[in-house]
């Protein structure tokens, strides 16, 4: 095997793999290519296959056990916020292969989606410390990567998930689901104590820049700022708010002056009636939600020149990371 030009030890690591994302599903993506990729930059991987209902979490728990401390999702946003949600506040880095439909967190980071390109990174980027948005909702307490949704977004995404990985027969239900929800009185307690209240469909609480369907709502460097960005889409009609959560404003748009946009350290929402809560595409049930950030909580792998960065604290090159040498 010819081995690209590094001076590195070989590095033990642990390679993610989810066969359903979108660009795997549309396109089989080899894992074998994936793997030998990877060995020719000298890492050495330890393979685990997602399946549905598969315990993640205990496997990246288990490998964190095992002292593995590079952890490798090549798979879409669902799979790497589910990997980063366990490794935040680990001495672990996450290194991402994206593969998935939109790729939301690897655009965020300025990571290729030419997969050789994404895999160098692993070796030749820079371990920069990220920001994580922490939700609570009743008795469930989450971390959560991309965004916290409350509201009309959370109730449609089950359908508009499926309908976008190309089940068109749940289009159904997305337009009932559409045509049926009702607004609710919102709630907004923000941490300089200022109390907003609206009859509202959506909260917006966004960790990192891109949303939805490469929706920016916020600075290129928003992951790392210390700072959650909120969307309150209260004057809004249904169509006007998922047009807007699903295209963006458009390059080179002003934001609806609509939108009330606020950036925070904390924030609580509280719905009347009980809206739907949702982080990164996981359920945590209706009602009130704190939502937190945590500030440069996990470590991850991105290029050089990734948007939005700076050399400062918490920033090192690739070379910087902890190496085990492999027999």
């Amino acid at each position: 095997m010819e081995y690209h030009s590094t001076n590195k030890r070989r590095l033990r690591t642990k390679l993610i793999f989810n066969p359903s994302a979108g660009a795997a599903r549309a396109s089989p993506i080899e894992i074998v290519d994936v793997i030998h990729e990877m060995q020719s930059w000298k890492l050495v991987p330890e393979t685990f296959l997602v399946e549905p209902g598969c315990d993640l979490p205990g496997v990246v728990r288990d490998a964190l056990a095992q002292e593995i401390r590079m952890f490798v999702v090549c798979g879409g946003d669902g799979t790497i916020s589910a990997v980063a949600r366990t490794l935040a506040g680990t001495h672990a880095t996450l290194g991402i292969i994206p593969i998935g439909t939109q790729n939301n967190t690897a655009l965020s980071l300025g990571i290729p989606s030419y997969i050789p390109a994404a895999i160098a990174i692993l070796r030749t980027g820079r371990r920069i410390k990220v920001d994580v948005g922490m939700a609570t909702c009743g008795n469930i307490k989450t971390p959560f990567l991309e965004v916290c949704s409350v509201g009309l977004i959370s109730t449609l995404f089950p359908s508009a998930d499926d309908i976008q990985h190309g089940n068109l027969a749940r289009v159904g239900d997305f337009l009932a689901t559409l045509a049926t929800s009702p607004p609710a009185e919102i709630n907004l307690l923000l941490d300089d104590k200022r109390e907003i209240h609206n009859l509202g469909h959506v909260v917006l609480v966004s960790n990192m820049p891109y949303i939805g369907l490469h929706y920016q709502v916020s600075t290129l460097a928003s992951f790392k700022d210390g700072l959650l960005d909120v969307l309150f889409f209260a004057d809004l009609s249904k169509m006007d708010l998922l047009r807007y959560v699903f295209q963006g404003v458009g390059v080179g748009k002003p934001e609806d002056p609509r939108i009330q946009h606020f950036r925070v350290r904390r924030v609580e929402i509280d719905t009347h009636p009980a809206m739907q809560v949702m982080t990164d595409g996981t359920a945590l049930g209706e009602g009130l939600v704190r939502i937190e950030v945590q500030r440069h909580v996990l470590a991850v792998m991105v290029g050089i020149q990734a948007p939005g960065l700076r050399s400062g604290p918490g920033e090192d090159r690739a070379q910087h990371i902890d190496e085990a040498t492999l027999a």
